[in-house]
């Protein structure tokens, strides 16, 4: 299937710039003209070997996992294609490939890619197609570590293998070599190493060998950033002040970050001002009360402030219960206030908090005082979340959503380290 699929994709991007070359050549250029007695013909097909190279280079059909990965790959493998007959023609000055046929073969060929992709991986069912993971840690890590692949990770990936560090070594069972033998057998294509497992020398020695032998090996911290986009529990305390914070030490992302935020921040005052007509009449009709509900919150470097909203919540209960958690289809909500909320309408009074520099647009999701205090006695280096400005969204409400108590503030926390680790304007976008 995978040869097909080869033979597919460079037959399509040939017959799709060559078709597109004659069409141009008979009903758009002005005169028509004979396409191929012209120089046009030489560059269609030098055009054609470019988008090969590009898609080969980028690993199409055959290569990519799961269809993020398949348009991510497709996209890039064409605009890399048409910017680099784009420079080709610009070194050599002639410019006789015309934009219809650059741009309308790199539009053609994304769904022509995509198809090509799944004839290449027809063969694979989805379990198949996730990175198969031998996992050297103990039982109880293992356990956690299936239980967050569960939940939208970054990649997708399955635990086909598990060995505690004791059964890994050399000489522990039957065989010389557990971890390679285990790796070999369930056709494992990563090995996670925990903490015990990665001062272990002669599972590390059989790791190396199976490093060079094309098998990826990963720290059980890595594999948390790399494929759920967050750090370990277990990793919390170790890694939380071995690393950089972009706010604190990168100055030029900061004001970059801040000029981003002013930007954004106006023209959220202005839909903002735009839309409290529509929001008025529909308390009037569905949500009865203020305007406008305020909380104090907790910002960067532990400083409170009040943090402005749209109410969502019955008049006079929106967080009036003393340590009573906000959830997901919170009973205090209103019929209106559930719109607002679904459509982020309610956030738009915080763009003033962004004004005042007491928000970022991304950042850290700040909480109540009275959460900070009970949190800050029970979970790790929590206020080093408070480093930073916090957002009105960030990579823990994008990834986990709300925290409705103690054991999702754990979860959203290794979300946030795991923001602070990487803050950049990447990230933020």
């Amino acid at each position: 299937m995978k040869r097909l699929a080869r033979l597919l994709l460079y037959a399509g991007v040939v017959a799709a710039v060559l078709v597109l070359a004659k069409v141009h050549a008979a009903y758009v250029a002005e005169p028509p003209y004979v396409w191929h007695e012209s120089s046009r013909f030489a560059w269609s097909l030098a055009y054609a070997a470019v988008l090969s190279l590009t898609a080969y280079g980028v690993g199409l059909p055959d290569l990519p996992r799961g269809s993020r990965s398949a348009i991510v790959n497709s996209v890039v493998a064409v605009t890399v294609g048409a910017l680099g007959i784009s420079v080709i023609q610009l070194v050599v000055g002639d410019a006789l490939l015309p934009r219809f046929v650059v741009f309308g073969a790199a539009l053609l060929l994304i769904p022509w890619y995509l198809f090509t992709i799944a004839v290449a991986t027809g063969g694979r069912t989805q379990a198949e197609s996730r990175d198969r993971i031998c996992v050297v840690a103990d039982r109880a890590e293992v356990a956690t570590l299936e239980d967050d692949l569960q939940v939208e990770p970054e990649r997708a990936a399955q635990v086909v293998s598990v060995l505690a560090p004791a059964e890994a070594r050399s000489g522990s069972g039957a065989s010389k070599s557990p971890l390679i033998e285990a790796v070999s057998n369930s056709r494992a294509t990563l090995v996670v190493l925990s903490r015990d497992a990665q001062t272990d020398e002669d599972v590390v020695a059989q790791a190396a060998l199976l490093h060079e032998e094309g098998v990826r090996i990963r720290t059980l911290s890595m594999f948390y950033e790399q494929w759920l986009g967050k750090l370990p529990l277990s990793e919390l305390e170790r890694v939380s002040l071995m690393f950089d914070i972009g706010e604190i030490h990168r100055v030029r992302y900061g004001r970059a970050k801040r000029m981003i935020d002013l930007c954004l921040a106006t023209l959220g005052c202005v839909v903002g001002v735009l839309v409290i007509p529509v929001v008025l009449v529909g308390n009037l009709l569905a949500n009865r009360g203020p305007l406008f509900y305020s909380q104090l919150r907790v910002g960067k470097n532990g400083a409170p402030f009040t943090i402005l909203k749209f109410r969502t919540m019955r008049g006079g209960t929106q967080g009036a219960v003393e340590g009573e958690w906000t959830r997901e289809g919170d009973s205090r909500v209103t019929s209106f206030g559930r719109l607002l909320r679904a459509s982020h309408v309610d956030e738009l009074p915080q763009m003033i908090n962004v004004l005042r520099g007491e928000l970022s647009i991304v950042g850290p999701r700040p909480e109540q005082p009275q959460y900070v205090a009970e949190l800050a006695t029970k979970l790790p280096f929590y206020e080093l979340r408070h480093l930073v400005r916090p957002g009105i969204t960030g990579w823990a409400q994008v990834k986990y959503g709300y925290a409705g108590d103690e054991t999702d503030a754990m979860e959203k926390l290794q979300y946030e380290f795991y923001y602070l680790r990487h803050q950049s304007l990447a990230l933020d976008a």
